[in-house]
């Protein structure tokens, strides 16, 4: 690893990975508070509180442009952090939020975010409680830094991991992938495209409340920074299976094979901020589909894969043409400041 950290080390790849195992999680002595602890470099972390789980999760938010098609860094914050949370098997409750702002931002702008913020937590049927505020010099920050420390709750032992799946599982995506990334770098650069291109930042827990009810949940997983390509790469390495997915079964916009064609980027390795892999014993898979695509966030998802014992550790992708290649962590997500 370098000595000096670029932006490749926030961008949810392979060198991410790196900079919390070997700098962060290694200098930290007391990682666990009696559930799941930091060094399962999950989601989040639980607590143990009686009969149930205390979930928490905390995001830092640095998207450039502030406000974006299809969504603002205010509502990001909120659904990324609520997302985090419903995909370790909590029900979201609460969410404390500490604002780092550069001094010149208009005053409108950050209500406006702020609205936003409001807006997303009373559909995800949460509170923002608490929270802190900081302004830095001018030219010493660009504009806003959002974080977001969300809480939930699950019953004691029911808090999914990302260790969970094993083989014969069977892995489902909850909608289209890389629309978030791709919408952003889009709009950045100016590209028009016959369909307007948006994020998908939405709120998953209704898809998850609903697989959650059919049962045999092993392993779940918001696919951010570093996008499927780095989360299915998380599950095979923790786990120590193999997973393969199927490049037919994949459920990719027509824009967002385009823009990812123009700009040379694979789609697999671009954020999404509205969707979740939900890895599910194989007996229970067509009635958790259908569970998922029973509601809104979840209409377009689709089964893509599975887990397997062979290649532990590897992540292989069927093509269409009927070869096979490995789909490897991405070093960084090749969109960086999406989240």
């Amino acid at each position: 690893m370098s000595e000096e950290i670029t932006l490749a080390h926030g961008a949810g790849g392979r060198l991410m990975e790196e900079l919390i195992e070997q700098v962060i999680a290694a200098n930290i002595t007391n990682k666990n508070a009696g559930g799941v602890g930091l060094e399962a470099l999950d989601d989040g972390a639980s607590l143990s509180v009686g009969d149930y789980e205390i979930v928490i999760a905390t995001d830092a938010h640095t998207v450039s442009p502030l406000f974006f098609p299809g969504g603002d860094i205010g509502k990001l914050a909120v659904y990324g952090t609520a997302n985090d949370v419903a995909v370790m098997g909590a029900k979201p409750l609460a969410i404390a939020s500490a604002l780092v702002i550069e001094e010149g931002l208009p005053k409108e702008e950050l209500e406006k975010v702020i609205k936003s913020m409001d807006a997303a937590a009373r559909e995800c049927g949460v509170a923002i409680v608490t929270g802190d505020t900081k302004v830095v010099e001018r030219g010493k920050l660009d504009k806003l830094v959002v974080t977001t420390t969300g809480v939930g709750i699950a019953e004691k032992g029911r808090v999914i991991t990302d260790a969970g799946v094993e083989p014969g599982d069977v892995i489902i995506i909850t909608g289209t992938i890389g629309d978030h990334g791709t919408a952003l770098l889009a709009f950045r650069e100016g590209f028009e495209f016959e369909t307007t291109l948006e994020s998908d930042v939405a709120h998953v827990w209704p898809a998850v409340e609903r697989a959650l009810r059919v049962g045999g949940i092993k392993a779940m997983k918001d696919p951010t920074r570093g996008g499927v390509a780095s989360a299915l790469n998380e599950w095979a390495t923790k786990a120590k299976v193999g997973i393969v997915i199927r490049e037919s079964d994949l459920p990719i916009r027509e824009e967002v094979l385009s823009a990812c064609e123009l700009l040379g980027i694979d789609p697999l390795s671009v954020g999404n901020e509205g969707k979740a892999l939900i890895a599910v014993k194989r007996e229970k898979a067509q009635d958790v589909l259908s569970a998922v695509r029973s509601t809104k966030v979840g209409k377009n998802a689709a089964i893509i894969g599975e887990v397997t014992s062979e290649h532990p550790k590897k992540v292989v992708l069927e093509t269409e043409i009927g070869g096979k290649r490995i789909l490897d962590w991405p070093l960084a997500d090749p969109v960086p400041r999406i989240c």
